[in-house]
């Protein structure tokens, strides 16, 4: 077996007890002292009743000392692991504190090192507050429960199971009988390590933290249920993290690709997933992190300590290798997120804009207006692509309006009710008193990091008073000062949550009214928003009369400070290596927008001056929505830089970088387009315009419009007034009329955004 690189949570403990973070038997040995550390999970963090340990000890001396749990002798469940360390298990925890000593042998003195491990619940929870109510059980008939037994209690616990599977030569995973002659399709693989093998997978599933996890891993020599075969191991683990978007209340369904994911356990990986790090179940973060820190605890425990860990998902998944690489150092030691955003919660800031801009500019073209009739338009005040021509599944509700659509229509309808209106979504199996009585929103859901507001609702952190819309459209030239003044003084916000209604047509499709029922209606108030209400307009704060502005919305001051100190926001503090790989969507006014890799770049920027730890990917992508796989690629790269980080340890991140880890851009087929440092060039610096940069086109968002930073992590601007915004030269070279001046100051009455200041509630 090849030389384990040490892990990040051991570094973690080493920086904590004063040990320098270089190899664990290096510094042992040249300090000739003896230490302990956890390898499974933070010391204060270990569940499950047991925990990995290394033990450093100077040479010579690994039979001279004597290892104890609060006085229990566990020595016999060490062994050697290298010239000066031993390595083991200890079971049998108590829940609570428990003391690690280790001593020289037969002495009762002074213990030479010690570690206390505090074990939690495997039900948790460990460090995420209060669990969630009601939370509904997954079923046996569920994927990757298929073979679990039922909920065995209120905690949604189901009894832990392995079964044995193999690939077969046809590509599907099918049963394995250990007992059973050899099927004749049995296919075979390769691993990392060059070692061809029968493809049969030992799987492990149960519940951890109230979810369902999953660990597969290959084991052609043998199917034990009680012990796992590691001769196929390559001695990686994947943890594999899944997106969507959830509210919360429900175990979940987990995901066969990604508990079967094929290139890593081919290749002699360790899979590890759970429903609780799937965002399309709940978008509590601190609740993922918490989870991904019990599972990986449940894997280091009982099957081994991994060279390292390599993060891998897509969208919600991205989100969470960026935000649990800087919350929980050593949980994750590389990243490849895929359709990348830098977290969730600043994705609301923009999002949260759509619909209010969807239904002002459809507003326009209800009354005539053939400029904003032309769907690219949109992209003056959304950032977001918009094109003319393209299928739109709304339209049958709005037929005043041309074929086309906008990604926030394509890609965000929907979701702004859903992260923001408490009547508007469900768990699967809820009664109707807990629909009734539950806050279905994602603050809802994450009321622990947000907190309550005096109204009783989950602090919300969504904010747009002094945000000026179009404003860049209107430096520009392509918007008039008559249309800027128009859009900002109608275009409005969202309502507090108590006064929020139920949605209706279209997402509650037995609401929409017949053909019959909209026979003689005007549109406007007839059908819109009462019988149809694809922008969520009867919970919007519009303007009173045709004269007094729309009120904007204050953010919930807590709720922003509580996201940031609580780990929601992504501000660019990871220090391992990042591969952000995407196909370009921005033809398909697909939701995974493009500029989001930057976004994630410059918060790393803004942290410390340095993003050479990240590398983004590019992958073209056709009109029939071919998607070439680039992630193998990244996998060969990340174990390039990390096999130089392990043979580098005094090296930083960045000077471990192989030739490879660099900024490139590939055709549809995966073919290399250009590779290089200055393959991005022009979208972060004023540079010339690097070869990937004028390949593919990178669009905004409405705040970036508005004269926010392409970081996109200004929930609350600082305000100034409009004389000083004027004189600070925000406008160009736009100058208003008296008449105009006193309008804006009406629509902005506490003053307009400072984006130079940044967030003004920051911590």
């Amino acid at each position: 077996m090849t030389r384990r690189i040490t892990t990040m949570f051991a570094i973690a403990a080493m920086i904590a007890t004063g040990i320098p973070a270089m190899a664990l038997g290096a510094a042992a040995d040249r300090a000739g002292r003896f230490d302990v550390t956890v390898v499974s999970s933070p010391a204060e963090y270990v569940s499950g009743d047991d925990a990995r340990l290394v033990v450093e000890v100077p040479r010579g001396q690994l039979d001279k000392v004597t290892i104890s749990v609060d006085g229990r002798d566990v020595t016999d469940a060490f062994a050697p692991s290298g010239p000066s360390t031993l390595e083991g298990v200890v079971d049998g925890l108590e829940l609570g504190d428990n003391l690690v000593e280790v001593r020289p042998v037969n002495s009762r003195g002074r213990a030479l090192a010690s570690v206390t491990l505090t074990n939690h619940p495997i039900t948790g929870p460990i460090f995420s507050g209060p669990q969630q109510d009601p939370f509904l059980c997954s079923t046996p008939g569920d994927y990757g429960a298929a073979e679990l037994a039922g909920p065995v209690d209120e905690d949604c616990t189901m009894e832990t199971v392995v079964s044995f599977k193999y690939r077969s030569t046809s590509g599907d995973f099918e049963d394995y009988d250990p007992d059973a002659p050899r099927p004749d399709d049995m296919a075979q693989t390769t691993t990392l390590e060059g070692e061809t093998v029968d493809f049969i997978i030992r799987w492990e599933r149960g519940t951890i933290n109230r979810f369902i996890y999953s660990i597969a891993m290959l084991s052609p020599e043998s199917q034990d249920v009680g012990s796992p075969d590691l001769s196929a191991w390559n001695e990686r683990l994947i943890y594999h993290f899944q997106g969507g978007v959830g509210i919360g209340h429900y175990q979940g369904d987990p995901s066969g690709s990604r508990m079967f994911y094929d290139y890593g356990l081919s290749n002699g990986y360790a899979v590890a997933y759970s429903t609780g790090t799937k965002t399309g179940e709940h978008y509590n973060l601190v609740l993922g992190g918490e989870t991904a820190i019990m599972v990986k605890d449940r894997f280091v425990s009982d099957y081994g300590n991994p060279r390292y860990t390599v993060g891998i998902g897509a969208s919600g998944g991205a989100i969470q290798q960026y935000v649990y690489g800087q919350n929980h150092v050593g949980l994750i030691d590389a990243a490849i997120p895929v359709y990348s955003y830098p977290d969730m919660i600043t994705q609301t800031i923009h999002v949260g804009d759509c619909e209010l801009l969807e239904r002002w500019i459809d507003t326009q073209v209800l009354a005539g207006s053939a400029k904003w009739a032309d769907w690219g338009n949109r992209t003056l005040l959304e950032g977001f692509n918009s094109l003319n021509g393209f299928d739109n599944d709304y339209l049958q509700l709005l037929p005043f309006l041309p074929q086309g659509a906008s990604e926030c229509v394509n890609g965000w309808r929907g979701l702004s009710p859903l992260a923001l209106n408490p009547h508007f979504g469900t768990a699967p199996g809820v009664t109707p008193e807990q629909q009734a009585n539950t806050e279905w929103t994602h603050y809802g859901d994450a009321v622990n990091v947000y907190g309550v507001n005096v109204d009783g609702y989950a602090n919300s952190t969504w904010d747009n008073v002094g945000v000026q819309y179009g404003l860049r459209a209107l430096v520009d030239g392509e918007i008039s000062t008559d249309e800027f003044l128009d859009l900002n003084a109608n275009v409005g916000s969202w309502k507090n949550e108590p006064d929020m209604v139920q949605e209706g047509c279209p997402f509650i499709q037995a609401l929409c009214p017949s053909p019959d029922e909209l026979a003689g209606l005007d549109p406007v108030p007839d059908i819109y928003p009462n019988l149809i209400d694809v922008w969520s307009w009867r919970n919007m704060n519009l303007p009173p009369d045709g004269t007094t502005p729309a009120t904007r919305r204050d953010a919930d001051t807590e709720g922003i400070e509580n996201a940031y100190e609580k780990g929601h926001v992504f501000v660019g503090d990871m220090e391992i290596p990042i591969i952000d790989w995407r196909n370009y969507l921005e033809r398909e006014l697909d939701m995974h927008n493009s500029h989001q890799s930057f976004a994630a770049r410059q918060r790393l920027l803004d942290h410390d001056g340095d993003a050479g730890n990240q590398v983004i990917w590019f992958t073209d992508g056709n009109d029939a929505g071919d998607e070439f796989d680039q992630t193998p690629r990244a996998f060969e790269v990340i174990d390039e830089w990390m096999t130089n980080i392990d043979s580098n340890p005094g090296l930083s991140v960045e000077e471990n970088r192989p030739a490879r880890a660099v900024d490139a851009c590939f055709d549809v087929a995966g073919n290399m387009i250009y590779s290089g440092s200055d393959a991005w060039a022009g979208i972060l610096d004023d540079l010339p315009e690097g070869p990937c940069a004028a390949r593919f086109e990178i669009f905004s968002t409405s705040r970036i419009v508005a004269g926010g930073p392409i970081s996109g992590d200004i929930f609350k601007c600082a305000l100034q007034p409009v004389d000083d915004a004027i004189a600070a030269g925000v406008y160009g070279t736009v100058t208003y009329s008296a008449t105009e001046l006193a309008r804006l100051n009406e629509i902005f009455p506490t003053g307009v955004c400072d984006y130079t200041r940044g967030d003004a509630r920051r911590p």
